[in-house]
This record gives structure tokens, sequence and C-alpha cells, in this order.
């Protein structure tokens, strides 16, 4: 078998869930009408970044890995390892209680195995790449261990990793500006006002530092563009790997004018997509500043619920979408690299 063969999905079950993960297509909503194609910008070579939280989380880590020829940097907010879940919702399970019983030489064979079959970029698109955690004491839902566990992960691979876990922060983005108290579980969004912000510490660490500060007034609402998600998939709508027909970007003043920017891809968590609670994790999780004052172009995904395999309308980190959910064959990383490669100028 040739290196670059790519895994074959043989296994009953999984077309099963492919098929019942098919229903939602049916009934599928149009896009927005406000949802226009999305742009193509001028964006600076080796900037490209991603982050998340919680399912979100294990989404960038998995983007990150899988295209770490190209993406140059993760932030990880209250998520897991890379693989953790192995395929399987019962260990999903235990990747978030039990981060004690996670054999991490596991998740390090399972890298090994599609590095072989060229299913993920090579590992050594890891090495120095910048990795930043951000991970609450007083986390409910995911074990604050899982962070180490990440950290443990990156490690393997010679990542340079910047880990936050000293602030009593519940399962949340944390801000400096809005949301619920930092130690209470805020069900709404999963936003807390921490008196940290998460996404500008985040961004510039992953940036090399010397990014300027907000000081959370500097957003313009008019840049925050919803595009039509459809585009990026052939032949299924949207709805069939459990992602919404409408997408936001926000494009900072001088990116749409023309100016070399940077290009950021942030994942939204469980039950904070659009159909959920609108734009509100797009313009309250503290990007939005970040980017308008540094260039940074801001590319928000969104995912959805489906209700027999996806009901809380998460990424996929399990594998309730295909076999080869986090490899470069997953139905969710296919359709996100293609919008990387639009805005970048790759996709055709």
């Amino acid at each position: 078998m040739s290196r670059r063969h790519v895994l074959s999905l043989t296994a009953a079950p999984r077309l099963m869930i492919l098929l019942m993960a098919l229903l939602p297509a049916i009934l599928a909503a149009p896009p927005s009408l406000a949802a226009s194609p999305l742009g193509t910008y001028n964006i600076q070579s080796g900037s490209i970044t991603t982050s998340g939280i919680s399912s979100g989380a294990v989404m960038a880590t998995q983007f990150h890995v899988i295209h770490s020829s190209s993406i140059n940097g993760v932030g990880i907010f209250a998520g897991v390892p890379y693989g953790c879940a192995l395929g399987l919702v019962a260990e999903s399970l235990n990747c978030m209680l039990y981060p004690n019983l996670i054999v991490m030489a596991n998740l390090y064979a399972r890298v090994s195995t599609y590095d072989f079959y060229a299913n993920i970029d090579s590992v050594n698109g890891l090495v120095n790449d910048r990795v930043f955690i951000f991970h609450g004491t007083e986390d409910s839902v995911v074990n604050p261990g899982s962070g180490d566990n990440v950290e443990t992960f990156y490690n393997q691979y010679n990542s340079q990793v910047y880990k936050k876990n000293d602030i009593a922060a519940q399962h949340c983005m944390p801000t400096d500006n809005y949301g619920g108290a930092c130690d209470q579980l805020n069900s709404d969004s999963y936003i807390n006002n921490c008196g940290y912000n998460g996404a500008f510490e985040m961004s510039n660490y992953l940036y090399g530092g010397g990014l300027r500060r907000p000081s959370g007034n500097e957003a313009i609402m008019s840049n925050l563009i919803e595009f039509d998600q459809s585009e990026f998939f052939e032949i299924s709508a949207p709805s069939a790997s459990s992602m919404d027909t409408v997408g936001y970007v926000y494009v900072p003043t001088r990116c749409a004018n023309g100016a070399q920017c940077k290009l950021h891809v942030a994942f939204h968590g469980c039950q904070q997509g659009r159909e959920e609670i609108g734009n509100v994790y797009a313009v309250h999780a503290g990007y939005l500043e970040v980017a308008e004052l540094n260039d940074i172009i801001v590319l928000f995904p969104q995912a959805i619920k489906t209700a027999l395999s996806n009901p809380q309308g998460c990424w996929d980190w399990w594998g309730y979408n295909n076999y080869l959910y986090d490899t470069r064959n997953g139905n969710q990383i296919v359709a996100v690299k293609r919008m990387v490669d639009k805005m970048t100028g790759f996709f055709i």
C-alpha cells in the first residue's frame, strides 16, 4: 500500500450515521438574505492561526494538527488533546471527565498512523508552533487536568506551549468586559467576565507579542459579515455535516481596503453557534476588538445541531460525521479548509 493511500471507510455503522445525518438537509433553511460569498483578501504569509473553546478547542487542535504546514499556531480554551476520543463517544467522556485515564501513547500512535498515510500534514509542521492553553480551575464540564494532557501532547512534538491555568474560571471563554461571573457556569453563552482578555492574550502570544491591547470599544459592527457556507460543500447541504448555511467573518477596515492582514479561524463551542445564540459569540468573545486594532481577519465557521448525532451543536471530535473526522478527509475539516483557501486565493 502506498504511503499516500488514504484509509478506507468500510464500517457499516459509520455509513448508517452518515445516512441519518443527511436527513436534516431535506429541511435545511436557506442562507440569510444578508449572506454573501466569502471574500478573498491579502493574507500575510505564515500568519494563519486558529483557536476555539470546548468542542471548538478540539476542532481548532484538529485543524492545526491536520494542516500544520499552513496553520502556524493554536489557542485552546477548555479543550482536550487531538485524537483523544479515538472515534468513540465513551472515550470522549473520559477525555472530558477523567483525563488521568487517557493513555497518551495511544494518541501519539494515532498521529503517527495518520502521518504515515498522509491523512495529516507531517508532524514536523508542529515543531516550534505556538500553542496557547487556557483552562479554568473551576471547570466542571471539562476537567482541568485535560489542559495538562493538551500540554503533554504538544510537548511531544516540540511546540512552544504557554499554559494559563491559575484563574478560578468555570467552563467559559474568558473576557475582561462581558459575560457571567467567572467562577459560575453561564449556560446562556459560556462567556464569562474573568478580568482576563483571553482573545487578546492568546492572539498576542500566537503572533509573537507586540499586538495593541484593546480597550473594548474598537470593533466596528458593520465589519462583521455573514457569508454563505454552502459554497464549500460540493454535494450535500452543510446541514448534512452538522454545519450552518451561514458563517461569520470579521474584516477590519484596513483589511477590507486591501492592506496585508493576518488570518485567524475561531471555532465556537457547543450551544454557541448562530442557531443557538445568533452572533453573540462572535461579537462578545473578545476577538473583534483585537482584530480591528491589529489587522487580523477572523473567520467564525458555524456548526448546528443534528437531532440524532449532534444534539448540542458541537464540532465533530468523536466521529459523528465520518470515520476520518480528525484527518484532512473529515467533512467539517474539508469545508473550513476550503474557506481558508478561498480567503487566501487558493480555492477554485
